[in-house]
C-alpha cells in the first residue's frame, strides 16, 4: 500500500495527483468529451476557440483548460478573478508576447472565476482575443450570459459542464483507493454516504476520502465501516444523509412546514439540515422554489426575496449568508399562499403540447412591408393603450380556431385577490364590448 506518512518528501493532495493527465482520463462530461461530441472534436482539430467552461465546483473546468493548453502545445497561465487586477492581466498579456516573440508559441490565458472580475477587467482581455495573442478560458459558476460581459461572450464558444454522477464520483473513488488506501476496504453504506457527500464535487470526494483514508491508517483500521466514519470524520459528515431518505424527508418537511404557513417549523427544519451539513445553496434553491410554486403571484416580492437570500449568501457566505436564507424562510412562511400561477404553468405547458401548431391571427402580424398589409396583416389591431383603461376591450388573442382555454384562477389571497378584482372588471368589459356588436 502506498502509505500517506512514509514519504519524506511533502506530497501534493490527492485531488492534484488524481489530476488526469489526458482526455481519456476525464471522468464525466461525457456530452463534451465523448466521441464526436464537441470539445473532443475542438481538441482533435487542433483548433481551439477562447472559450468559457460553465459547471459547478469541482467538476474538471481547470482539468480541461490545461489539459486544452498540453494539447496545443501552448503556454498556460492561469489566474483567479479573486485575487488579480489590471496589474496581474498586463503582466500575463507580457507574457505571452514575450512566448510568441522567442519560443513562437501561442498563450492560453486561464482566468479561473472569471465572473468575480468587473466589466473593465473583462473588457481588458477583448483586444489580445481579436488579435490572436491568447486563447482565452474563463471558468465560471455562474451563468456566463449574466456575469460576462456581451463582448467578451460573444468571442467565446460556452461549454457547459454537469455535476458528476454517483457512478461517475464511484469511479473516481475506485482510483481514489487504488492509489493510497489499496489495503483498505469500505463497507457499502459508508461509500454511499460518502458519494453522496461529494454532491457531484470530485474536489470535495477526493479531499474527504484522502482525510478518511488517514484517519484509518493512522488507527490500522483496514475496513472503513459506519462506526469508525461517524468517530473520526462527524465533523465533515456530519449526521445527514445527503443522499438518503432522512434528506428528502426533512427537505420535504422544510417545504411542507413554509406551505403551511408555520414559520417556526420552517425555520426549524432549515436549521436541522444546516446543522446536518447540507449545502446552503441547495437549500436557498429549494426555497425559490417554494416562493414560485407555493406563493406566486400572491406576493410576487416572495420571489425576489429567496433570489437575494441565494445572492447575499454567494457574496458573503456564512454566517451571514445562512442568516438571509433564514429570514427568506420566516417571510415564505408567512406570505399569502397561491399555487395558482404554478398550475397555469403546468396546464398550459400539458395544453400546447398536445394541441396542434396553430397559426397567429392576422390582427397580430406586424406589417413591416407592403406586401404583408395587402395581405391584411396587422388589420383591425387595436393598440391598447388608445383604449379606455388602457384595455381593448373584446379582443381575441388566441389563434382563430381554438376556444380561449383559462389556465389562471387566481386566488382570492394577497395580491391575487386584486388580480381577480382585476380580471373580473376586465370581462365585464369584454362582455359589453360584446353586447354592443350583437346589437348592431
Amino acid at each position: 500500500m502506498s502509505s500517506l506518512f512514509t514519504s519524506k518528501q511533502p506530497q501534493a493532495p490527492l485531488a492534484e495527483r488524481l489530476r488526469p493527465k489526458t482526455l481519456d482520463e476525464v471522468v464525466g462530461q461525457s456530452h463534451l468529451l465523448g466521441e464526436s461530441k464537441p470539445l473532443r472534436l475542438a481538441f482533435q482539430s487542433g483548433k481551439l476557440p477562447s472559450m468559457i467552461l460553465w459547471g459547478p465546483p469541482g467538476v474538471g473546468k481547470t482539468t480541461l483548460a490545461r489539459l486544452i493548453a498540453n494539447t496545443a502545445d501552448a503556454e498556460f497561465i492561469p489566474i483567479s478573478a479573486v485575487l488579480s487586477g489590471i496589474k496581474d492581466i498586463r503582466e500575463a498579456v507580457e507574457r505571452a508576447e514575450l512566448t510568441l516573440q522567442h519560443h513562437g508559441r501561442k498563450t492560453i490565458l486561464f482566468v479561473d472565476e472569471v465572473h468575480r472580475f468587473n466589466k473593465g477587467q473583462q473588457d481588458a482581455f477583448l483586444p489580445f482575443v481579436e488579435s490572436g495573442l491568447i486563447t482565452f478560458i474563463g471558468a465560471t459558476t455562474e451563468n456566463p450570459s449574466f456575469e460576462v460581459n456581451s463582448a467578451l461572450l460573444s468571442r467565446s464558444q460556452v461549454f457547459v459542464l454537469n455535476a458528476l454522477s454517483e457512478a461517475e464520483l464511484g469511479l473516481l473513488l475506485d482510483r481514489a483507493q487504488e492509489l493510497v488506501a489499496a489495503n483498505i476496504t469500505m463497507a457499502d453504506d459508508v461509500r454511499e454516504q460518502v458519494l453522496a457527500y461529494a454532491d457531484g464535487d470530485a474536489r470535495r470526494l477526493l479531499n474527504f476520502v484522502e482525510s478518511l483514508f488517514n484517519a484509518a491508517e493512522g488507527a490500522n483500521v483496514t475496513e472503513i465501516d459506519e462506526a469508525f466514519l461517524q468517530t473520526t470524520m462527524a465533523s465533515k459528515l456530519r449526521r445527514f444523509d445527503k443522499g438518503g431518505e432522512a434528506f428528502y424527508d426533512q427537505i420535504l418537511a422544510l417545504h411542507k412546514s413554509v406551505r403551511g404557513s408555520n414559520p417556526d417549523a420552517a425555520l426549524y427544519w432549515f436549521l436541522r439540515m444546516l446543522d446536518g451539513g447540507a449545502d446552503p445553496l441547495y437549500l436557498g434553491r429549494r426555497i425559490v422554489r417554494m416562493a414560485i410554486e407555493d406563493i406566486g403571484l400572491a406576493d410576487p416580492r416572495a420571489q425576489s426575496m429567496a433570489l437575494e437570500a441565494c445572492q447575499i449568501f454567494e457574496r458573503l457566505g456564512s454566517p451571514e449568508g445562512e442568516l438571509a436564507l433564514s429570514n427568506a424562510v420566516i417571510y415564505l412562511a408567512v406570505a399569502p399562499k397561491s399555487n395558482a400561477s404554478y398550475n397555469a404553468y403546468n396546464q398550459a405547458k400539458a395544453f400546447v403540447a398536445q394541441d396542434n401548431s396553430r397559426p397567429v391571427p392576422l390582427h397580430l402580424r406586424n406589417a413591416p412591408t407592403k406586401l404583408m398589409k395587402s395581405l391584411d396583416y396587422g388589420k383591425e389591431y387595436r393598440y391598447a393603450h388608445n383604449e379606455p383603461e388602457a384595455y381593448a376591450a373584446g379582443v381575441d388573442y388566441f389563434p382563430d380556431d381554438l376556444t380561449p382555454p383559462q389556465f389562471y384562477i387566481p386566488t382570492p389571497r394577497g395580491l391575487e385577490g386584486k388580480i381577480t378584482e382585476k380580471l373580473a372588471h376586465l370581462r365585464e368589459l369584454d362582455k359589453r364590448q360584446l353586447d354592443k356588436k350583437t346589437k348592431k
